[in-house]
């Protein structure tokens, strides 16, 4: 396991031992009755974790380059998503979201058309990591919930939604291997990266299923559009493509 790929999977364990935490307590609650909760109030926000998958669109010179000469293909970069959104109550329809998510995928590959002076493959390693902060709101078809009286507040069963907005997208394309120099046709050993941020906007769209008062599921779908400048490493291309779309499910906790 890389060192890149620890990281990764370091960040979704802490995702789940936060969603963990968070949980535990108020499945306690719920069962209990106790408290004051949804009892007495609306909530006033939302935090949802979520693990899924995410398609990265790939749709630039790069992409292109990457299979035509390599073993790889779009499909090869669609990975792992964890995201993480939190929810702020502005109206019984409408939410201020603040979000942070992180998708990664690492493929090996070789060169399709060409081998070493020891006709074995070629070898590299590719790694393309998509990781954005975003703001925007997220409007309900179907009211959260509803009062009772002054002093009760009872979630709706299914909540359809939609949402957008825009943020930063902090993305990593890293290669690392052998690789041909297509002018005198030699083999080297080299390591190219373009990292760095950019502008983007998403929209969404899902379902928050209640499981109680406090606790519920959530499913969404979530398409991001961004592309981002290549680095001195990759001379010649244009912008990277770093739109795509995700599909993720988790649980949300009110409070």
């Amino acid at each position: 396991m890389t060192a890149r790929h620890r990281r990764t999977t370091l960040l979704a364990t802490a995702l789940l031992l936060m969603l963990f935490a968070a949980v535990r307590p108020a499945v306690a609650h719920a069962q209990s009755g106790a408290g004051d909760g949804f009892l007495f109030h609306a909530p006033q926000a939302a935090l949802s974790l979520r693990l899924g998958r995410a398609w990265p669109s790939a749709n630039s010179r790069v992409f292109d380059f990457t299979a035509q000469q390599l073993t790889l293909n779009r499909g090869h970069f669609a990975g792992f998503s964890a995201a993480a959104d939190l929810d702020v109550t502005l109206t019984h329809r409408f939410a201020l979201q603040l979000g942070a998510a992180v998708s990664s995928r690492e493929a090996g590959s070789e060169y399709r058309d060409f081998v070493d002076n020891k006709d074995l493959p070629i070898e590299q390693r590719t790694t393309f990591e998509r990781a954005p902060l975003t703001l925007g709101l997220k409007w309900f078809a179907k009211s959260p919930g509803r009062s009772l009286g002054r002093f009760a507040w009872v979630p709706s069963k299914f909540a359809p939604y939609v949402a957008g907005g825009v943020g930063m997208m902090y993305y990593r394309f890293h290669q690392t291997g052998d690789f041909v120099d297509f002018s005198n046709f030699d083999v080297f050993h080299s390591t190219m990266e373009s990292s760095g941020w950019t502008n983007m906007a998403y929209g969404a769209t899902g379902v928050d299923y209640a499981l109680s008062t406090r606790l519920g599921l959530l499913t969404e779908a979530r398409y991001e559009r961004a592309h981002g400048p290549m680095s001195s490493d990759f001379v010649g291309f244009d912008r990277i493509d770093l739109s795509g779309v995700s599909v993720t499910a988790g649980l949300h906790l009110r409070f």
